[in-house]
């Protein structure tokens, strides 16, 4: 049994030690918001915040998440009022919407560190692949929740 805080809320899950976080979250507690994308770590749609930190959870044995706190984009706000949120929304970033919650995940991690980013420092972290190309839109909203647009 595998024991680990998922958006505030102690769970319990009895997998293998090395099945990817991605999957307890998806199958197992019905998490449905964080995607799969690639399965090697590079586009980002899995991402989630692992006691605060952003990680690809596509590749992330839930094992290592052991006794820590995980965060899916179901928990970032659970009514939408999160500022990246209301931002993504005033600046028309979804289209297809794949990608929005590990961009969304991303953007808020790079917030916590840094609350007022610069354009360099969104660029460095926002490494998500968007097939849509919404990046443009992607940093004015992240600038619009850091009131620096």
């Amino acid at each position: 049994m595998i024991k680990l805080k998922v958006n505030g809320t102690p769970r319990s899950v009895d997998v293998p030690p090395d099945v990817p976080l991605l999957w307890v979250l998806r199958e197992e507690l019905q998490l449905t918001g964080t995607k799969f994308g690639c399965g090697v770590a590079a586009c980002g749609a899995c991402t989630v915040h692992l006691d605060g930190d952003a990680v690809r959870s596509c590749v992330y044995p839930v094992s290592a998440a052991a006794g820590r706190s995980v965060t899916t984009i179901e928990g970032l706000s659970r009514d939408g009022t999160h500022a990246l949120q209301r931002a993504w929304i005033a600046q028309q970033v979804p289209q297809c919407g794949y990608c929005q919650s590990g961009m969304l995940m991303s953007a808020a991690a790079l917030l916590k560190a840094h609350p007022r980013p610069t354009d360099q420092q969104i660029d460095e972290a926002m490494t998500n692949v968007c097939r849509c190309g919404t990046y443009p839109r992607v940093k004015a909203a992240i600038k619009q929740a850091a009131g620096v647009a």
